[in-house]
């Protein structure tokens, strides 16, 4: 949990990902078509990846990924982060975070 904590605090958005889950795909493309460059952290490539994705779970996010953190702080998984973007609050929060600044 510690280590979660820390990673999604080192940059403006971060976001936990599989490498073969393709809504996490869809979600680092809307941030990089926003002009965003999340880190991004590939639990299927990590050999805590197991241990932060439980972590990810204990935090609420169900499926784990893709969990994405804005400003430090746990936004949500797919559904939460389409629904931001199509209400229009995405770009805001992303401006209060840093990682845009148009």
């Amino acid at each position: 949990m510690d280590r979660v904590g820390r990673l999604a605090s080192q940059k403006a958005v971060v976001i936990f990902s599989k490498s073969s889950c393709c809504m996490c795909h869809a979600i680092k493309r809307l941030f990089y078509d926003q002009g965003v460059s999340p880190a991004i952290y590939e639990l299927d490539e990590d050999a805590r990846g197991k241990e932060m994705e439980w972590a990810l779970v204990r935090l609420g996010c169900n499926p784990s990924v893709p969990a994405v953190f804005i400003g430090g702080k746990f936004v949500g998984s797919a559904n939460t982060v389409m629904t931001l973007q199509l209400n229009g609050s995405l770009k805001k929060l992303l401006k209060d975070a840093g990682a845009i600044w148009l």
